[in-house]
């Protein structure tokens, strides 16, 4: 069936597949349903949406619900986790296709597993690859501008990601949860779909708390926890992670437990150590608010930042903005090859340097040699910051070609070459 499907829509003409583009992704998602037999009716799935968060708050949950005793499936950016077996997620893709998700929670039932984790996207929504599952719960992050040229607007982008709050509206929806981030714009309207428990969460929930470049300490629930994870925005995806367990009678105490035990998600405000005098930091920042937040846990430090801007063929309108913040942050700026797919990596560098009139600024189209530059150029306590990437398997390249990359490989790579003791 899926070979039938595709070979059908190879032979529509693209224009005319755009106007059947809603038939075929339902009917994509449907075959997989069917082929794997519903499996999502057989545990309990939650969905983790927003712009930003989403990995690292589908592993706290994870990491909490394990905690519990759970036996938990994950699907996130970073990796798929069946109970005990992990893999890396080498895809390109946070929510994976409508058979291949299927699929996944399929052997998260055939493993026994309790829960289902599962990250999902606005594009993901777009082509229908929730639909046919039975979603118990979502948990919303936040929003801010992003793949604008995909969806047409930002108003079709929150909207795409809504429909993923409205599929809780199916079924037994009394039973069904929302918990959504009421610090965001958006959060009410998360908030507003017709399912039996809500849960609003926020910074509130945290106060008093403190954070700085080594982790954060919040009160919960009248509880003092301290976290290995730094910065404002790492607080509000504990709080969503743990504000979503409470509402599963999870513990207080064995929230506190887990949360205290969590390290950092690879790729999310990861250190690099290899001995070296000066701080090196890797991490997906993508949009211009995760990037501003991503710098502003280093406030008052120096920084050499390395940086591609946007994927090549969309988000053109933010490049200019994140060339502004990096200006904003950064003593030094080497653009660089980020994704740039059939774009010209310069012509991307040299959109994002538009935005960058204070600072020195250079492009080396090589990333490798870009770190190579930028830790020549570090200085003892100042920090090297590698956006953009973060866990990323590829270097994506014009045509399909994808080039075998992890920022935190070559940075160790890079860092050894220069012989720190």
């Amino acid at each position: 069936m899926e070979k039938v499907l595709k070979k059908i829509k190879s032979l529509i003409p693209k224009s005319l597949f755009s106007i059947a583009q809603p038939i075929y992704h339902y009917l994509f998602a449907f075959w997989g349903a069917v082929r794997y037999g519903f499996p999502s009716r057989h545990l309990y799935l939650v969905g983790i949406t927003g712009t930003k968060g989403k990995t690292t708050t589908s592993e706290l949950t994870a990491a909490i619900l394990e905690e519990a005793g759970f036996r938990v499936a994950l699907a996130n950016t970073n990796q798929f986790k069946i109970a005990e077996h992990t893999e890396k997620n080498l895809t390109k893709r946070s929510m994976l296709g409508r058979a291949l998700l299927q699929k996944f929670i399929r052997s998260a039932v055939n493993a026994k597993c309790d829960y289902a984790v599962i990250e999902m996207t606005s594009e993901g929504a777009k082509q229908y690859r929730h639909r046919f599952l039975n979603m118990d719960a979502l948990i919303f992050t936040n929003l801010s501008p992003e793949h604008i040229e995909s969806h047409g607007s930002y108003e079709k982008y929150v909207d795409a990601k809504l429909n993923l709050a409205r599929a809780l509206e199916n079924g037994e929806a009394q039973k069904h949860t929302i918990v959504a981030n009421i610090d965001d714009i958006e959060g009410e309207s998360f908030l507003s779909v017709a399912v039996g428990i809500k849960c609003p969460y926020g910074l509130n929930d945290a106060r008093p708390f403190s954070t700085s470049t080594s982790g954060s300490r919040i009160t919960w629930k009248k509880e003092m926890i301290n976290l290995h994870v730094p910065g404002e925005f790492n607080i509000l995806n504990v709080i969503a992670a743990a504000t979503f367990a409470e509402s599963r009678g999870v513990k207080q105490g064995v929230i506190k437990k887990a949360l205290e035990k969590f390290t950092l998600v690879r790729g999310r405000m990861e250190k690099i150590d290899q001995g070296q005098d000066f701080s090196v930091i890797v991490d997906y920042a993508h949009t211009a608010d995760s990037l501003d937040r991503a710098y502003s846990v280093y406030h008052g430090v120096k920084k050499i930042c390395i940086l591609g801007g946007t994927g090549g063929g969309r988000d053109t309108a933010k490049r200019k903005i994140m060339g502004e913040i990096a200006d904003k942050h950064c003593e030094y700026i080497i653009l660089t090859t980020e994704d740039p797919y059939d774009e010209d990596p310069e012509g991307i560098a040299n959109d994002v340097a538009s935005g960058i009139t204070k600072h020195s600024h250079e492009f080396i189209s090589d990333r490798r040699m870009a770190i190579n530059k930028a830790f020549h150029m570090a200085r003892n306590g100042w920090v090297v910051f590698m956006t953009g990437k973060g866990a990323g398997p590829y270097i994506m390249g014009p045509k399909g070609l994808r080039t075998p990359w992890d920022d935190a490989t070559v940075a160790r790579e890079e860092l050894t070459k220069l012989k720190f003791k």
